[in-house]
């Protein structure tokens, strides 16, 4: 009985990568002997594939294209006497090719390298062709190929750890979890030597939640946030299952790598890639997965603190930090818009209801901007009840804001009208970045509490220019006060009728240090915004006294001062007691000082300014008036008051003319000060026709041009000197 082999069986060798070996010599027998001698020859389990080449260049060409070569039988002599010994300079120079081995071969053994040669350029083996039997070919050939396989072997080994601690580094730097993800399937494909295709990684982000794609590439791009169990190949998720379910690398077949993560109940990254790695890779790969799960703990924990640094907790939003960095990154047209949308009266909702309803409110919102503007609008909670809208002018609109409003919230079942105020700033590639950006919509918005309370508007740029402005010179203000640039001028406080100088009201000036006068209309108002006019009124107080004590030394002892005080500085707790310090402490005495007051000082507060005034008046300082009529005038609130005189505004004084008074309304406040028995003193005259008018008015007191303009202390005790 016969029994007959297909022909067209494989066998096991013809299955694997054959070796691949150069025969370099200028005759074709020498080739030829050499296939036939080598044919169907296992070498270490796997069969030789044979290249040839007929001269040294078309051998270094041949190795050019062909790398992988294991071994070159090279003849010595063919075109040159040494051509060989060239060719093979070039392969370990040229090439840089360390890893292929070189058995020359020679039929002239008087041509044998030198020893030197042969150490120098690592030529493993050296024979001459009549000792090439087929037994001898196949033992050269075969310690050849086992030397280079070692030899190979040990360069993967360094190229994959050199490309581990690559990978590594450049995964290091990624922060994001998908980024990182993502980096991590590319990196597999360059260790295994694969194009990044048909990768995807997919994970639980929390134990019992269902596991989804957290990145992909390649043809499984499109399947990013996929959950696992959709994913449309069955293959490709049961592969994913099972390594998820086993907490374990399968690399037979379809490869799958699992990473152990803290943050997670597992991550698994597929490879479509098949046959089982070798030795040498298997070791790589879980050296590379090692790494990798800690850099997936690591950007976890940077995702974790990026959360509590840049995003709200409460509405899982990005915060204030975190929106002035999606400004910045984020403004690059002409046409995005920025509105501040602040929840009107929420602080008092969070007293009289609690913290908690508060939050419900808030959530409630959130989720009604967010129905509104979709993306690309952006969201963010830059305050405790203010919310970012960041988006296309097209789409972020104030009629969309108030629209959000329109409707009552619906909190369980209890129904709550919410009314927000809003402020809408358009931003673009010219404008201000980020934070610049957060605070000129700031400023809008804190207009908009004041004058369209309850509704959208848009934010002017003027009212941006003159708010920096502002800024700008309370910023040089707190300067000018540290260096002692600010100064008092003095105003005289005349008879009308007589022309004697009863006093002078002490004026703060401020005078730059390139000499430039800023008017007070401008700086005192920023004082009191700005609370810094409580000390620099403290200040204009000792200083004003002891000027006062300086003129009563000589000779002025009846001289008045007046001196202004704010209705902030009023109203501090202490002011009192340091008013009786200062007196004190510049030894003057309490008739020759007058505190000048505005009626605002009283606004909300009519018992106790009264109170305050009548302790004032009591240590012997007296109080007058200022501005009357041109703000809260009230007759009761004069009468409550108690104050000792009565100053004309200098806007009604420039009513009077030589034909009388334009108005009336001078008249009236010094009509009213004789029925409440009050000295009245007119501020602004400038004219002598206005002296005469007041005088027959009934005003027994002026200050202005006409008499004397304010003037510093020195220029002031000069003119006072001259009056006689």
């Amino acid at each position: 009985m016969f029994a007959f082999v297909d022909d067209d069986v494989e066998s096991p060798c013809e299955t694997v990568t054959p070796w691949r070996v150069l025969v370099v010599d200028d005759e074709a027998d020498v080739h030829e002997a050499t296939r036939l001698a080598l044919r169907d020859l296992p070498i270490e389990g796997r069969l030789v594939r044979l290249f040839h080449a007929h001269s040294a260049e078309e051998a270094f060409q041949t190795l050019i294209r062909e790398p992988d070569i294991a071994v070159v039988l090279l003849d010595v002599v063919m075109e040159t006497d040494d051509a060989g010994l060239r060719l093979v300079r070039r392969i370990r120079e040229d090439l840089g090719n360390g890893t292929v081995r070189i058995v020359l071969r020679t039929g002239q053994p008087g041509y044998a390298p030198e020893i030197d040669t042969i150490r120098t350029f690592d030529i493993n083996d050296y024979k001459t062709k009549s000792e090439l039997t087929r037994t001898r070919l196949y033992t050269t050939l075969a310690v050849a190929i086992r030397s280079y396989w070692q030899i190979h072997q040990l360069e993967m080994s360094r190229k994959g750890l050199e490309l581990i601690l690559a990978a590594s580094t450049g995964l290091a730097k990624l922060r994001a979890v998908r980024l990182y993800a993502e980096g991590v399937v590319t990196q597999l494909c360059a260790l295994l030597g694969i194009e990044p295709e048909g990768l995807v990684c997919a994970g639980t982000v929390v134990d019992g939640e269902e596991a989804r794609v957290i990145a992909a590439a390649g043809r499984y791009r499109d399947l990013i946030d996929c959950p696992l169990d959709d994913l449309p190949e069955r293959d490709l998720r049961q592969v994913l299952r099972t390594c998820l379910d086993s907490r374990a690398h399968l690399t037979a077949g379809p490869m799958c790598f699992y990473f152990s993560v803290g943050e997670t109940a597992g991550i698994a990254a597929y490879v479509d890639a098949d046959g089982e790695p070798d030795e040498v890779n298997r070791s790589l790969l879980e050296i590379f997965c090692a790494n990798v799960s800690v850099g997936f703990q690591n950007v976890f924990l940077q995702q974790r603190l990026y959360d509590y640094a840049y995003m709200d907790p409460l509405l899982q939003m990005p915060n204030r930090k975190g929106f002035i960095e999606i400004v910045d990154g984020q403004v690059n047209g002409d046409d995005t818009v920025l509105a501040l949308v602040d929840l009107d009266d929420f602080a008092e909702m969070n007293t009289v209801l609690d913290h908690h309803f508060g939050d419900r409110v808030l959530e409630a919102v959130a989720t009604r901007l967010s129905e509104v503007f979709t993306a690309p609008a952006v969201l963010g909670r830059v305050g405790g009840d203010t919310f970012g809208v960041l988006g296309p002018a097209a789409l972020v609109t104030t009629g969309g804001i108030e629209s959000v409003f329109a409707l009552p919230f619906d909190l369980d079942g209890e129904v709550l009208r919410v009314s927000a105020t809003a402020s809408v700033i358009r931003v673009g590639r010219q404008a201000p970045a980020n934070a610049d950006v957060l605070r000129n919509a700031s400023i809008a918005l804190k207009q908009a509490k004041v004058l369209k309370r309850g509704r959208a508007t848009f934010f002017s740029e003027d009212l941006s220019l003159a708010a920096r402005e502002r800024i700008r010179m309370l910023t040089e203000l707190r300067a000018a006060f540290s260096a002692e640039r600010l100064f008092l001028a003095y105003q005289p406080q005349v008879d009308l009728k007589t022309g004697r100088v009863l006093g002078a009201e002490a004026l703060l000036r401020w005078k730059t240090e390139d000499g430039r006068s800023i008017p007070p209309d401008q700086f005192i108002p920023l004082a009191e915004q700005s609370g810094l006019t409580v000390p620099i009124g403290e200040w204009v107080l000792r200083t004003a006294g002891r000027q006062l004590k300086h003129l009563a030394d000589r000779g002025y002892d009846r001289f008045r001062m007046a001196i202004n005080v704010s209705h902030t500085q009023f109203r501090e707790p202490g002011f009192v007691p340091a008013l009786g310090r200062a007196l004190r402490d510049c030894a003057i005495s309490p008739q020759q000082l007058e505190l000048e007051l505005t009626e605002s000082v009283a606004i909300g507060h009519i018992d106790s300014t009264a109170a305050k005034i009548q302790e004032i008046r009591s240590m012997g300082i007296t109080v007058a008036m200022d501005d009357f009529g041109t703000g809260y005038s009230s007759l009761s609130v004069l009468k409550q008051l108690n104050v000792d005189r009565l100053k004309v505004d200098r806007s009604f004084v420039q009513e009077i003319t030589e034909r009388g008074d334009a108005t009336g309304i001078a008249e009236l406040v010094i009509s009213l000060g004789h029925q409440l028995n009050l000295v009245t003193i007119a501020e602004g005259v400038e004219a002598e026709e206005q002296r005469r008018q007041l005088l027959r008015m009934g005003c027994q007191e002026g200050q202005g041009f006409l008499f004397g303009r304010p003037m510093p202390a020195a220029d002031f005790e000069r003119w006072l000197a001259g009056q006689g």
